[in-house]
């Protein structure tokens, strides 16, 4: 888990008065703040608790947790825990499809960072078999995703992108195979918040007119 200490806390907030985006001066206090936030949320299982107590209270009680194994790689783990389980004692479905888009929202959020708005706009699962332990979120091809994220930001424009996650089952045994429980398929709309912006400043100038 990547904890932040109090020094690097304060040092974010105390940063949340400037923006290393080149809108960062047009940003208001609130906007700042926001951004900085959604740095500490991506960036922290402890954070990223806090936010979900806050703001997604069904992520909070689902107990996903985000496990950072590199600068841009990472796991999700959904634990087998009682308000995760149906009635026969596998891992709910509705539990493995919400966290899926849970999990491909972190995925999009630590390459896009806080200076797009994310709205997944389509999403499919299949179950392949059911799940009768944690589950574990990866994308398919990281790689080739995180390489096309990063050409679409470049261009400072809005664009869809589109991620495969493999969803698989913990096994008690360190060496034993995960089983693959579902895989899904979800479309995204990322736009810049500096174009939401100027969007929203023209319907407030037409409302006036």
């Amino acid at each position: 888990m990547n904890n932040f200490s109090e020094v690097q806390l304060k040092t974010l907030l105390i940063n949340s008065s400037s923006s290393d985006s080149p809108s960062g001066s047009s940003m208001t206090r609130w906007e700042r703040l926001e951004a900085q936030i959604t740095k500490l949320s991506s960036r922290s299982n402890f954070w990223h608790r806090v936010c979900s107590f806050i703001w997604f209270p069904l992520v909070f009680r689902s107990g996903i947790s985000v496990r950072h194994l590199g600068s841009d790689e990472y796991v999700a783990t959904l634990p087998f825990k009682r308000g995760n389980r149906n009635f026969y004692k596998a891992m709910a479905g509705a539990a493995l499809l919400g966290n899926s888009e849970v999990a491909a929202g972190v995925f999009l959020f630590n390459i896009c960072g806080s200076e797009y708005e994310v709205v997944c706009r389509k999403f499919s699962y299949k179950f392949l078999r059911p799940c009768y332990g944690a589950a574990s979120y990866t994308v398919k091809n990281a790689e080739e995703v995180r390489n096309e994220l990063r050409r679409k930001i470049a261009s400072a424009a809005e664009f869809n992108v589109t991620v495969e996650m493999q969803i698989t089952q913990e096994t008690a045994t360190k060496n034993a195979r995960a089983l693959r429980i579902g895989k899904s398929e979800l479309s995204f709309h990322c736009t810049p918040k500096a174009i939401v912006k100027q969007r929203r400043k023209r319907r407030k100038d037409r409302r006036k007119a």
